[in-house]
């Protein structure tokens, strides 16, 4: 059996043993433990192969764009509006080329604030892996100063004596 520090130094690596466990360059985590934080974290995450095929995508609580399992397995403009496909395809492309690695967008959808972005993945030598969208409603911080919440919330807390 390869002992922690092997595992570490190859990168990463998923434990077959009973444990489950996934092993990266920065820490291990149980499968449960991964799977919890995908399914709390607030952005969605959905992961697009270098075939432009979906493999994957987090199961969150809230999510706003939903998926089904059904959707796995199938290109991704099989399971996005056919109105964005052109602008898919073209950033998927891109991205595949090294000509863009990231973008951004926030839009109105659903009744609220959605800002997506694209990311592409590589290996360490550059190779393109993919992309990894993420949506997140961002409605709550439209206009809002970010720092004078959380001051705010602090004041709160310690009139209610809980800080």
């Amino acid at each position: 059996m390869a002992q922690p520090s092997d595992v570490l130094n190859q990168g990463t690596r998923l434990e077959k043993e009973d444990k489950k466990t996934v092993t990266l360059k920065t820490g291990q985590l149980s499968l449960e433990q991964l799977e919890g934080i995908f399914r709390v974290i607030e952005p969605e995450f959905d992961f697009i192969d270098d075939q432009d095929i979906v493999r994957w995508y987090s199961n969150n609580q809230n999510r706003i764009f939903k998926r089904e399992s059904s959707a796995l397995n199938k290109h991704v403009l099989e399971v996005h509006p056919k109105a964005s496909a052109g602008r898919i395809k073209t950033l998927l492309q891109d991205m595949r080329s090294g000509e863009k690695e990231y973008w951004t967008i926030t839009v109105p959808a659903r009744g609220k604030l959605m800002n997506m972005t694209f990311h592409a993945v590589r290996d360490e030598s550059g190779k393109y892996l993919g992309c990894i969208e993420t949506t997140q409603d961002v409605s709550r911080f439209n206009g809002k100063n970010g720092i004078e919440r959380f001051k705010n919330w602090l004041k709160k807390r310690k009139k209610d004596g809980t800080v």
